[in-house]
């Protein structure tokens, strides 16, 4: 219970700030980035959330996420809406790093994506791994 309530207080303080306007570091929208803990939290409690993954194809295809969906960092302006036409849809971004992250979370949120959270990139993930067998 008590984690859920700090989960709660997380996003509402994170869509007060970004309905307020906020462009913090120029991007509309986006504040910070999530730890590897918090965001495995909501995913187990948003089942319906998005996991990004946006590295090259090839760097998702040596393993990634479970149920993360690829879309490399240089293809979000021309297929986000496609893939994710809900701005409300709660979507989880992660890299390799987490510098590509950073930029994508921003780049959706100036799209208008208002539910995005950056947890950086898979090289620190703690949590499940897959690779696909080829």
């Amino acid at each position: 219970m008590k984690k859920r309530l700090v989960i709660a207080i997380i996003l509402i303080f994170t869509a007060a700030v970004m309905l307020a306007g906020c462009e913090d570091a120029g991007h509309a929208g986006y504040n910070s980035r999530i730890g590897h803990q918090l965001a495995m939290e909501l995913m187990t409690d948003n089942p319906d959330a998005v996991i990004l993954d946006v590295r090259e194809l090839h760097e998702f295809n040596t393993g990634h996420i479970p149920d993360a969906v690829s879309l490399p960092l240089g293809e979000i302006a021309d297929a986000v809406e496609s893939i994710i036409p809900d701005k409300g849809q709660m979507i989880l971004v992660y890299c390799r790093s987490g510098v590509r992250s950073i930029e994508a979370a921003a780049m959706l949120a100036e799209m208008g994506y208002y539910n995005v959270f950056d947890f950086g990139g898979i090289i620190d993930w703690p949590g499940e791994v897959v690779v696909p067998s080829h």
